[in-house]
């Protein structure tokens, strides 16, 4: 009997809506290469309405004290527990996303709406002292209008709520548009939302392709802020669209993070932690390790006990498999991204000591082997280009000042991590080291109260804590003169 694939709509104030294009895109499992569900190939008329819709709704939402719009917030973490089976499960059919990690992203997420609301009491204004006599001056913190957020397939459903949860609590609407490969999850959370109490218009979803949903989005004249999440190819054009009305925007484009090992390092824990950073979300993660750079005296044991490591490495179906570490990558394109630069890699003289290919578990799927190349120069490809994958290069160095500037040279500048056990070195590294966040011996894994924001090609704003709240708001200073005779 054939199962009836589910056929999504968007969410547009408080309502699910046909597109009016009648034109369907495909959602691919990446474990089966099974068809799943399908959702809109919306229409630039799709997002005006949306974007109408919560800019009607924000003149009403914007006037509700910052602790009553947290009340409609925190129903929603509430909710998100109680579908946190339903919502990982939908992960990670869609993403390929190991069933643990998706249950961790989905806790992450209501953990982060709970943050946000706490904030609610927090948002602070300045008193500035004036010149003139008689005369105060404040700095209220205001929210911008209608936010738009467009989603990466990496970590879905966290990142609605990265954008949701701070522009709602600061006053804002939002229209989001999530990723093309990895729907369905924003679509059960559009569901949770129409059930709560949240007014109609304050969260709006709208499925399809960024060259079209994504470009109308950031180019709409009311749209206060386009927040996105994506590759630094993508960036720009958001950009560009946005220019035409001056719009802010909050751009995170990836990274290609260094790991620096010093010899003084415990190798067991640098070990552990590059291996988990480059296998979680089978190395699909912004934030992760993508180049080694290990210094020569412990090169060799480094090594040996990263191939081991790897070797440990278990991958499957995360709706069949058990205790596994990874599974899939998204599609057959990034698949293909991780295989042709390892191979060219190879080619020029690196030498592979583990994995190298991909793997058809049960016949499909888009699986990677876990790779680990070493004997790789600064200038190669796979040390300059982000690989999103579970590879490891390599690269040796004869000391720290030589380790900082390879790690330095790179277009992106968003994560990097030490190990060392000298805390002078480590002091040093973090002042020199151009880079958004360091992690020192520990995992590449941000805090809900930091703030995620990188250097260069990696993005412009960041997210997380205050200063990633206070991206959604604008300052609007009033001068008040008054009399000071009146009695």
């Amino acid at each position: 009997m054939n199962k009836t694939i589910p056929k999504h709509k968007n969410f547009i104030n408080g309502e699910f809506i046909d597109s009016d294009s009648g034109e369907m895109i495909q959602v691919e499992n990446p474990a089966t290469e099974k068809i799943i569900s399908e959702v809109p190939e919306s229409t630039v008329k799709d997002i005006q309405n949306a974007v109408e819709a919560a800019d009607k709704a924000q003149k009403t939402w914007a006037k509700i004290p910052p602790i009553e719009r947290a009340k409609y917030l925190r129903p929603l973490a509430v909710a998100i527990r109680e579908n946190e089976e339903n919502l990982a499960r939908t992960i990670a059919e869609e993403q390929g996303k190991i069933l643990s990690l998706a249950r961790i992203e989905v806790n992450f997420a209501a953990d982060y709406i709970d943050y946000m609301a706490e904030w609610a009491r927090r948002i602070e204004g300045e008193i500035i002292p004036s010149d003139k006599p008689n005369e105060n001056i404040f700095l209220f913190r205001a929210p911008i209008g209608v936010v738009g957020g467009i989603l990466p397939w990496n970590f879905p459903f966290f990142l609605i709520i990265r954008k949701m949860a701070p522009a709602l609590v600061t006053g804002n609407t939002i229209v989001v548009k999530p990723s093309c490969e990895t729907p369905n999850n924003a679509f059960e959370f559009a569901k949770i939302v129409a059930e709560s109490d949240l007014p109609k218009g304050v969260f709006n979803v709208v499925f399809g392709r960024g060259s079209t949903v994504g470009q109308a989005l950031a180019s709409h004249p009311k749209i206060g802020i386009i927040s996105m999440t994506g590759s630094v190819e993508a960036g720009p054009k958001v950009m560009e669209a946005a220019a035409k009305n001056i719009t802010k925007v909050s751009l995170e484009l990836g990274g290609k993070a260094p790991a620096i090992v010093l010899a003084d390092a415990d190798l067991d824990l640098a070990v552990e932690a590059i291996k988990n950073s480059r296998v979680g979300n089978t190395g699909q993660v912004c934030n992760c390790a993508e180049r080694i750079y290990v210094h020569k005296k412990i090169a060799d044991a480094f090594t040996e006990k990263m191939v081991e490591s790897m070797k440990q490495v278990t991958y499957g179906d995360p709706l069949i498999d058990n205790d596994i570490n990874m599974g899939p990558l998204i599609n057959k394109d990034q698949f293909n991204k991780v295989e042709g630069l390892v191979n060219r890699a190879i080619k020029g003289g690196a030498e592979l000591l583990i994995g190298g290919e991909g793997d058809s578990i049960r016949g499909t799927g888009y699986y990677y082997k876990p790779t680990v190349l070493t004997n790789i120069k600064q200038s190669d490809e796979i040390i300059r280009k982000e690989i999103f994958g579970p590879v490891i290069p390599i690269v040796t160095f004869n000391d720290l000042d030589e380790a900082i500037e390879y790690a330095n040279d790179c277009d992106y500048g968003l994560t990097s991590s030490i190990y060392t056990s000298n805390i002078d070195v480590a002091m040093r590294a973090c002042n020199e080291i151009r880079f958004g966040e360091t992690y020192i011996n520990r995992e590449n894994f941000e805090a809900i109260q930091g703030f995620h924001a990188g250097w260069r090609k990696s993005g412009i704003g960041g997210a997380d804590g205050k200063h990633g709240l206070y991206e959604y708001t604008q300052t609007h200073v009033v001068y008040l003169q008054y009399n000071q005779n009146v009695k």
